[in-house]
């Protein structure tokens, strides 16, 4: 059959498509959501949005369930014509952002019609920014999440990073009567941690180095983990260690002496000792330090790791108690 012509105008009306076109992909832009976190007892990494903080907020903006699938980006060009009318936020870093040829805030809700595009060139600070869309990125669940696995090739959009002329499909559109905006945490270079299991095996130069210097991060760096650069770190006890348990945010210390932050896509298991552990409410900033910032760990407690947990839920909780209609 085919299709009719618009009234308009002398050629064919295509129907709206509920999905987005990908016409340049940017560098290791990918499908996240919050990951597998549950799997890791099975060896399967977490994966998901690195800066599960931002990815949330923009959520949120748009209505859509905490768990919503986006896309995170890292490194611009990315260009996008929405094939449907969509309502979209940008949280996360402040890339220069434009929706045809007009400047787009970030942690806004915005409307993007039929046929428009939206342009980032690069983030003018910090590393990541992540897009969501009213009735997120509708690709395939794989093991209860739709977050790419990069490692593994799976997840997400075919398992690997975008591509241009990929297409994604989009779930139900929401329909809003304005933007909106919300206020984001502003990155510091400073980083709560806690100690780790094998902290006190490193002698007393090495525990006062790792918190009182600023360490670099490497190029050597990716989703898996950041490699940092300083002062090399030393053990008192340098016999090897079992096999242990590893999650995002454990800081290990291999032979080179110089730390490595396990991220979103780490192993599940490692033989390193673990001088310390960023705590949960600062893995964000890890993530959006970008590639040759330096930074500082700051030395906290258990108590004060669980109660910063707390207040950023808090914070979240009030979201949704407010009007975004």
């Amino acid at each position: 059959m085919n299709n009719p012509i618009h009234p308009n105008s002398d050629q064919p009306f295509a129907p709206k498509q509920s999905s987005i076109l990908i016409q340049k992909a940017g560098v290791q832009t990918t499908v996240q959501d919050l990951g597998r976190p549950s799997l890791r007892h099975l060896g399967i990494s977490q994966a998901g949005a690195l800066d599960a903080t931002s990815l949330i907020l923009a959520n949120k903006l748009l209505g859509n369930p905490e768990h919503c699938a986006g896309l995170e980006i890292v490194i611009g060009p990315l260009q996008i014509v929405f094939q449907r009318d969509t309502w979209f936020a940008l949280c996360g870093a402040n890339f220069a952002a434009e929706l045809d040829g007009k400047l787009v805030a970030k942690a806004w809700r915005h409307l993007a019609l039929a046929g428009q595009t939206l342009y980032l060139q690069g983030a003018r600070k910090e590393a990541r920014a992540y897009l969501a869309v009213d009735g997120g990125i509708d690709v395939a669940l794989v093991l209860g999440a739709r977050a790419t696995d990069l490692q593994a090739g799976f997840g997400g959009h075919q398992g690997r990073a975008l591509r241009k002329d990929d297409v994604l499909a989009l779930g139900p559109p929401r329909h809003f009567k304005r933007s909106v905006g919300v206020l984001q945490r502003s990155w510091s270079p400073e980083i709560r941690a806690i100690r780790g299991p094998e902290f006190a095996q490193f002698n007393s130069c090495a525990r006062k180095k790792f918190w009182q210097q600023a360490w670099r991060v490497s190029t050597q760096s990716n989703r898996m983990a950041f490699r940092l650069e300083g002062d090399k770190l030393e053990r008192e006890n340098a016999t090897e260690l079992l096999s242990h348990a590893v999650l995002p945010g454990v800081v290990q210390v291999p032979a080179n002496g110089q730390p490595i932050v396990l991220l979103a896509d780490c192993q599940t298991t490692g033989g390193y000792p673990r001088i310390a552990t960023v705590i949960e409410a600062d893995l964000w900033k890890i993530a959006q330090t970008p590639i040759g910032q330096h930074f500082c760990f700051i030395e906290v407690d258990h108590n004060t790791a669980i109660a910063a947990k707390e207040k950023w839920q808090r914070e979240l909780r009030r979201m949704d108690s407010m009007e975004y209609a």
